[in-house]
């Protein structure tokens, strides 16, 4: 990890600049596959799966008997695990659900606000050199509590041209309707504009590469919502003498190891316990299967020290994490003045492997900064907000001028005889 001792605030954006390409130097391969796609279709998707995958296709649909085929074939001790994290995240999900909000704002003005789901949605699951079939769990089950009509599904295949056990399984159980073996940016074109074969959706979610982030931000200009601009993965630890230097390298690690892009900080009051965890990191890097991953992560990676709270929590409210992991003393401190963060991880004992699986929290959440705007998948991204209003004669009669007023003074004649008319022929029937 690269050291930096008490830097200036001046020199923050550049120690914690993201270790991601620019997305604009992307945007030429990506619109050039939304093109193919949109004027070719299937043979578009048939082609680019045989380019960038190396899988040969004759289609990309999993039938429900193939998906059935899959499914059964999942390790019963692991479909158990699944079945208890499924359970705790629809828990979560489901209390989530908020009642009508109705309000008479003045006599005769009745507002109220009802919640619809989003008809159409299109899940996409990352493959890569680790399939995320945990990402399913936090998409599909809230998409089911909130009643959308459509759920498809699109993941990158295997080398035989299936999908995993495990997310057949789950596609199966949260009651997806229709399974694509198809990833990268053919599959967010896919969803955005329609195939012979895969359904147009009116919005998209799940993380995935630079690629795929890109292809989901030029989708929004055909019509087609999505969650968050979600690309490579990141944490943020902020830990003091308090920690345990073997729990805070293994959370980094368990980072690290997403992906050769991924980015982990550290950041401490105490100089002795960021080198304890470095040696950590050096012990426990051994044992990994994914070494050679986590070590390219680590090699962008960031050890922070700074001599105050102060300046700790003004460096990690700017940089914005993804994932915030925070192993304090002093915890209330920290979280009363945190401003930016997608999820967080509080004390010794809460890993953010918690949330990526199994605690009930959502693990798709904005990376890249976007934790200033954005919030993580949750219950109502699933839903839209949708305003009603009823307002009776006496209503009218009582606001209809202050409506007169404000729409002759905006200089629309038309708003304001909308109102006058009504207001005149109440007027003679009194």
């Amino acid at each position: 990890m690269q050291f930096f001792d008490n830097p200036k605030p001046s020199d923050w954006d550049k120690i914690l600049m993201r270790p991601t390409a620019s997305l604009r130097s992307l945007e030429p391969q990506v619109q050039a596959i939304f093109e193919e796609v949109q004027t070719k279709g299937d043979q578009a998707l048939i082609d680019y799966t045989q380019q960038f995958d190396q899988v040969s296709l004759t289609s990309v649909e999993i039938s429900q008997e193939r998906l059935t085929e899959l499914a059964q074939k999942i390790d019963p001790e692991l479909a158990t695990a699944i079945d208890q994290a499924a359970k705790n995240i629809e828990i979560f999900h489901a209390a989530q659900k908020t009642s009508k909000v109705s309000v008479e704002t003045q006599t005769g003005v009745h507002c109220w606000q009802e919640k619809r789901p989003i008809e159409k949605v299109g899940l996409y699951i990352p493959g890569g050199t680790a399939p995320l079939f945990s990402t399913l769990l936090m998409l599909a089950i809230p998409a089911k509590i909130a009643g959308c009509s459509k759920i498809v599904l699109c993941t990158p295949p295997k080398e035989d041209g299936t999908i995993p056990t495990e997310v057949a399984y789950i596609a199966l159980k949260q009651g997806v309707d229709q399974v694509f073996s198809l990833g990268g940016v053919q599959a967010i074109g896919a969803l955005t504009f329609g195939t012979e074969t895969v359904p147009q959706v009116d919005k998209i979610f799940g993380p995935g590469n630079q690629y795929v982030t890109v292809a989901k931000q030029l989708a929004t200009q055909y019509k087609v919502a999505i969650d968050m601009p979600a690309g490579p993965s990141e944490v943020l630890v902020m830990a003091d003498r308090s920690a345990d230097p073997s729990f805070v390298a293994a959370d980094l690690l368990s980072q690290a190891e997403h992906g050769i892009d991924s980015q982990v900080i550290l950041v401490s009051t105490d100089q002795e316990f960021i080198e304890a965890t470095q040696q950590q990191l050096e012990l426990q890097l051994l044992d990994l299967p994914r070494k050679s991953i986590a070590e390219k992560a680590l090699a962008n990676s960031k050890a922070i020290y700074f001599d105050s709270d102060e300046a700790a929590i003004a460096c990690i409210n700017a940089y914005g994490p993804e994932h915030y992991i925070l192993a304090v003393a002093n915890e209330d401190l920290y979280l009363d003045q945190l401003a930016h963060a997608g999820s967080v991880f509080i004390g010794n004992y809460t890993p953010e492997s918690a949330g990526d699986y199994a605690s009930g929290t959502n693990h798709t959440l904005p990376t890249n900064g976007y934790v200033r705007q954005y919030s993580g998948v949750h219950l109502d991204s699933f839903l839209k907000a949708i305003t009603f209003q009823k307002i009776s004669a006496q209503g009218l009669q009582d606001l209809g001028p202050v409506i007169e007023k404000m729409a002759a003074a905006e200089g629309l004649e038309a708003h304001k005889n909308a109102v006058s008319i009504r207001l005149q022929k109440l007027n003679a029937q009194a």
